[in-house]
């Protein structure tokens, strides 16, 4: 019985010592995305030029980080209609745009930032795959072009058989040349 009772201790130490490992390393996540949504905003609040973020794209920007962080998990992604691509792109002098994985059941004629259709990711270490931003597709039937914030859409800008607009958003993952620039240089394909 002593010994039952002496198990039993060590096995709840155990779970609470894996339990408190997993919620420090949870926070740690937690911080490391919110030093890399403030470095973005941040980042993207300043520069001149295309996809400069002013204080409405900066709250609409945390809003689609918070919505959509939970998609560093790529199998929840697929859990949620994401289908994997195993097509990285990117163009010599430009940068990447990274593997497109995109929701069919979300592309259409209406623009959510909160719910978009592509989710960007790159390859990190073990080849597990990382957020790096989203790319919003709405079909032109005829309405007012959309606009992220202050920031407008593209005409096209995806193999798309029908009129359309398109944007990327670097949410998760800084961009030099821009927040809603197409390529981002900081991403390259394996």
């Amino acid at each position: 019985m002593r010994m039952n009772l002496t198990s039993g201790k060590f096995l709840f130490g155990a779970l609470l010592l894996l339990a408190s490992a997993s919620c420090k390393k949870e926070a740690g996540n937690e911080m490391t995305r919110s030093k890399n949504l403030e470095t973005t905003t941040t980042m993207h609040s300043t520069e001149p030029g295309q996809g400069t973020v002013g204080a409405l794209e900066a709250k609409l920007i945390r809003s689609v980080h918070s919505a959509n962080a939970k998609y560093n998990s790529s199998t929840l992604a697929i859990k949620d209609g994401y289908q994997p691509d195993d097509h990285c792109v990117s163009v010599p002098g430009l940068g990447g745009m990274g593997y497109h994985w995109a929701n069919p059941a979300l592309v259409d004629e209406i623009f959510d930032p909160l719910k978009p259709e592509v989710l960007l990711y790159t390859k990190g270490p073990g080849g597990k795959f990382q957020l790096i931003g989203v790319e919003y597709i709405v079909i032109n039937t005829g309405q007012a072009q959309p606009m992220f914030g202050n920031q407008p859409f593209e005409v096209g800008g995806t193999p798309l058989p029908m009129p359309h607009w398109s944007l990327h958003a670097w949410i998760f993952e800084p961009n030099p040349s821009g927040m809603f620039a197409p390529f981002n240089p900081n991403i390259t394909c394996p």
